[in-house]
């Protein structure tokens, strides 16, 4: 057994995937804009977390954008049979870098096609649908437009499984009258724990919550109680917020991004390393100091 594989798995959509993935979206350039500084060392990246056992890779068209989807392609291309390749859509990127909503049908069947093609793939394995009423986080609104374009798409077979990104409890509601959704991907970790209810809800449906930002994201979890179980665990404070995340539910799925070859070694470690119960304690109230 590899150390992956006691991240333990869960289902996304009809694959069963460890619970350990990995996030493209560091593969692109600063602000997630353009090419990499390195290349070779992205792709060195993406062969060494699939050979390492990673079968859950999380991407975006948008991301460079088509940045990271190339890098995938050119690095993976053809896809083990195991690989799961999940993306999104709703947004575009401006000129300058900035993040555009990208509803409508036709920009929604558009960034199919451009996964689809910059990724090489004839169907895409699941697709998230980005909300965008407010980029800083969730925010009500109906997503019945959207959401049935997607719909449409998975009719005609180019999409197998829609999920949600960014989204409330009520728009999850809405999106389940629509299609099925298999997976929730929201902003969560040790300090920003606002989805706790909604996790707990979801693990009892059998849906998987996919935690963007996992280890902080551009502003990286630093908190002394996390440097010290850290310490006396002889791990990484980046480890230890990994190995968190795998116990607060079973339907967690962790999708941490680097452009390093250490850093991914280090992330990938967290799966064997097991809190005790006095330590999970006392991360548990870090959301408590930080709010």
């Amino acid at each position: 057994m590899s150390i992956i594989d006691q991240s333990g798995t869960f289902n996304l959509g009809d694959h069963k995937v460890r619970r350990l993935g990995y996030g493209a979206m560091q593969l692109a350039g600063p602000g997630v804009f353009g090419p990499p500084r390195d290349h070779d060392a992205a792709l060195a990246v993406l062969r060494e977390a699939v050979a390492s056992g990673v079968n859950h890779i999380d991407t975006s068209d948008f991301y460079g954008p088509h940045i990271t989807n190339q890098i995938i392609r050119e690095a993976l291309h053809p896809y083990r049979d195991d690989l799961v390749i999940v993306t999104k859509v709703g947004a575009r990127r401006g000129t300058d870098g900035s993040w555009i909503p990208a509803f409508s049908r036709d920009e929604l069947t558009e960034a199919v096609q451009d996964n689809l093609r910059n990724l090489g793939l004839d169907v895409l394995d699941v697709v998230n649908l980005r909300i965008m009423f407010d980029v800083h986080g969730p925010a009500e609104g109906s997503i019945e437009e959207p959401l049935t374009v997607l719909a449409d798409l998975q009719r005609r077979g180019l999409v197998r499984h829609v999920g949600l990104s960014n989204a409330t409890s009520g728009q999850i509601a809405e999106g389940r009258g629509i299609t099925e959704i298999v997976c929730v991907q929201n902003q969560y970790n040790l300090a920003h724990r606002n989805d706790d209810r909604l996790i707990d809800d979801l693990a009892r449906q059998g849906t998987a919550y996919v935690p963007f930002f996992p280890l902080g994201g551009f502003t990286p979890l630093q908190s002394s109680t996390l440097s010290n179980v850290a310490a006396r665990l002889s791990a990484t404070p980046m480890q230890v917020a990994l190995a968190w995340l795998l116990r607060r539910a079973p339907n967690i799925l962790l999708i941490p991004g680097t452009a390093s070859l250490s850093h991914l070694r280090e992330n990938l470690a967290a799966a064997g390393l097991a809190l005790p119960d006095d330590a999970v304690e006392e991360l548990n109230h870090m959301a408590d100091v930080a709010a």
